[in-house]
């Protein structure tokens, strides 16, 4: 093979758009399967039946699609109606009762019937399109910012204005820099250092934060104290990752590992943590 010496700007003229379709098998069986509803004014169980009897996967996408559920949130909101057991074609085979009660719960007749019964405009067609797009990635920032706000405010009421800094890089151990959420009282003075995650979706971002907490426990000075804060449902479905945070904590990697719900011990932890070290 002949040796060339390549530039960016060639390989940036060479590049073409990567167009491809977004239908599949699936998509295909779902929309023939939402086709055959016949319009009426209401909906009831028996509906229900028929959507998930002959391919349960299928209908279940199109429950999905009535209420409008991302597929994590559905898989949340199905455990949480039919407690242990298992949410799949199994248990709906084992239990259709139960199991279309469960999706009665959600609210399901009452979606179909808004959503076969709806007349749209061609704005509702782009208002969608904007939701399902900028608007999911929206969502997704506003729950870690959310958190952030909320982690902010504790610190700030324990360490003051000028007590810390937020969303920075600290120098730790041997000059050894990381990226993090809070550090407390500086960068250049990592005495305290917080990283905040919340989520509301499953995904790889949930392995993501294993990384960057390991970045900050190898940069970190031993007697740094280290405190991780997230939420999210979502943790239900992804426990093999939370079990490796909650692992380095009991290895002491972590001091402690926080949720919303602990607003009040992040503060009786922070003002201990002040006292002790002195800040």
């Amino acid at each position: 093979m002949l040796v060339v010496t390549q530039t960016v700007h060639e390989i940036l003229s060479r590049l073409s758009p990567l167009e491809t379709g977004w239908r599949d098998e699936t998509s295909d069986a779902a929309i023939a399967k939402l086709a055959a509803i016949s319009q009426k004014s209401s909906y009831d169980r028996n509906d229900i039946a028929a959507m998930l009897d002959d391919d349960f996967d299928i209908g279940i996408l199109c429950s999905r699609l009535f209420l409008a559920f991302s597929k994590d949130k559905m898989e949340l909101e199905l455990r949480e109606a039919l407690g242990g057991g298992g949410i799949g074609a199994k248990r709906y085979r084992k239990d259709p009762e139960g199991f279309i009660d469960a999706l009665c719960a959600l609210g399901l007749p009452d979606r179909m019937s808004e959503a076969v019964n709806y007349q749209p405009t061609w704005s509702d067609i782009l208002i969608e399109r904007l939701r399902s797009g900028r608007g999911s990635a929206i969502q997704g920032q506003r729950r870690g910012r959310d958190l952030e706000d909320l982690v902010e405010a504790v610190v700030r009421e324990v360490f003051g204005e000028g007590g810390y800094q937020a969303r920075c890089t600290f120098v730790g151990s041997r000059g050894k820099p990381a990226k993090c959420d809070f550090v407390i009282p500086a960068k250049n003075d990592a005495r305290i250092i917080i990283e905040v995650k919340g989520y509301g979706a499953t995904g790889s971002k949930m392995s993501d934060v294993i990384g960057d907490l390991d970045a900050i426990i190898d940069a970190k000075r031993s007697d740094s104290r280290l405190l991780f804060v997230t939420d999210g449902q979502t943790w239900k479905s992804r426990q093999s990752d939370l079990h490796k945070i909650v692992q380095r904590q009991n290895e002491g990697e972590i001091m402690r590992v926080y949720t919303s719900a602990m607003q009040h011990e992040l503060v009786e932890d922070l003002t201990t943590l002040k006292k002790e070290m002195g800040i």
